[in-house]
């Protein structure tokens, strides 16, 4: 599929923008050429996290944001070395808020936190009122601190902001952006916004889903799923194959999401095949992403811890179009296969033994993002992971994670692939 390119002028300060105002986005497996894939640089949200706060806003550790930053450039770089556009969700987003509409709809939003008195309400607004859509979106992503409030005299705070600790925030920071798989996933030419489980993540869905719709580069898209649907997490979503997704349910995503799924992916023609795979609810495995990802066309990359017991559901449309027929449960890896028309897939552990893998896995070990059929980005730190990968074929592209995976997640967890060449079937 050919992307289309309609260069436009965007309204607001930006002018001219450097790249396509319409682009066609088509995403149909996990393994094609990568062409385009939306990140989030990390910035000032990460210096937000201190020992008080990191368990809420769901990080395990307290990243060095420097280094951080530098990791993700050097991931970014890497991506770029191998023909890869990056976008970022930032530039998008303060892009976006110069669309009227936009900024109207997410100050609503924000403004519309309970927690907040009338008040404190309309000092915020006044606040946000005069930044400029960049310093916007800022705010949006980075939170706003109880001391960043101008209060004074004649700009009283009330009584919400009076009681607040002055280490609390009166716009949350979003962290966890950093994980752009998460808030949506590309199926085919049709976008997914999905529905976070986490309250403290819940608001990402809202600045992914005002880009989609609002931002020149998306006109027109189709939306498959939307965040006030039920719980879906794009870490939980496969592409397998054109035509075959697996949906991981355990943690985040529900089997109520997985199948709202499902009927929107049949209704769209997108899919004949969902594969329904539950996963144990333990913060290791919180996605079905975290104990498999693929690899080449016929290959996974897989928890060894998992792979003899990982079952999956069949779901297929029913007759009546509107029933869906499940079947099961069979092994994962024999039901995968068979949904893909394969004899079989390959299957790489991760590490060496149980000791290795295990430890390997919770450093994300799993987590890779395929670039190309038989080419990967995997943490340089899984040593024993990628000589495995690199043994059966699979050539490993190697980056620093030392400060990016404290945050629990790999490089497939901070990538949303926008554009893949579709995946043509390939004779094995």
């Amino acid at each position: 599929m050919n992307a289309i390119f309609i260069h436009s002028s965007f309204p607001g300060s930006y002018g001219r923008l450097p790249y396509a105002a319409k682009v066609t986005h088509y995403v149909d497996s996990e393994v094609a050429r990568l062409r385009t894939v939306l990140l989030h640089r990390p910035g000032p949200e990460l210096a937000r996290l201190t020992p008080r706060n990191n368990d809420s806003l769901l990080f395990d550790a307290i990243p060095w944001v420097g280094r951080a930053q530098e990791e993700h450039d050097a991931f970014a770089a890497a991506l770029r070395a191998r023909g890869v556009e990056v976008v970022y969700l930032a530039t998008l987003l303060a892009e976006t808020l110069a669309v009227a509409d936009a900024r109207a709809e997410l100050t609503e939003l924000v403004l519309r936190s309970p927690r907040l008195g009338d008040t404190l309400r309309r000092r915020i607004a006044d606040h946000l009122a005069y930044l400029d859509p960049a310093a916007l979106a800022d705010v949006f992503i980075a939170g706003l601190a109880h001391e960043e409030l101008r209060i004074g005299p004649d700009r009283p705070g009330g009584l919400v902001w009076t009681l607040m600790d002055r280490h609390d925030f009166v716009i949350d920071p979003l962290p966890n952006l950093l994980f752009t798989r998460d808030s949506s996933v590309w199926i085919g030419d049709r976008v997914g916004v999905t529905s976070l489980a986490m309250p403290a993540r819940r608001r990402e869905t809202s600045l992914t889903d005002a880009i989609y719709r609002y931002h020149p580069r998306f006109v027109g898209t189709d939306f498959l799923y939307h965040s006030e649907m039920e719980h879906l997490e794009g870490g939980d979503v496969l592409l397998l194959a054109p035509g075959v997704l697996a949906v991981g349910v355990g943690e985040r995503t529900t089997p109520a999401g997985a199948e709202r799924l499902a009927r929107q992916v049949f209704a769209a023609g997108l899919a004949h095949t969902i594969l329904v795979v539950p996963i144990a609810q333990e913060r290791a495995t919180m996605h079905l992403d975290t104990v498999c990802t693929m690899v080449d066309v016929d290959a996974v990359l897989m928890y060894p811890n998992v792979a003899s017991t990982l079952s999956a559901y069949t779901v297929i449309a029913g007759a009546d179009g509107d029933e869906l027929r499940v079947d099961g449960p069979a092994p994962f890896l024999r039901a995968a296969a068979d949904a893909m028309d394969l004899d079989r897939l390959r299957v790489i552990d991760t590490g060496l033994d149980p000791v290795t893998a295990e430890r390997e896995q919770w450093d994300d070990g799993n987590n890779t993002l395929a670039v190309a059929p038989r080419l990967c980005v995997g943490y340089e730190r899984n040593v024993e992971t990628n000589a495995q990968l690199e043994r059966a074929g699979i050539e490993v592209i190697p980056i620093a994670g030392s400060e990016l995976g404290s945050g629990r997640g790999g490089p497939r967890c901070m990538s949303c692939p926008l554009v893949r060449e579709p995946l043509r079937p390939v004779q094995l």
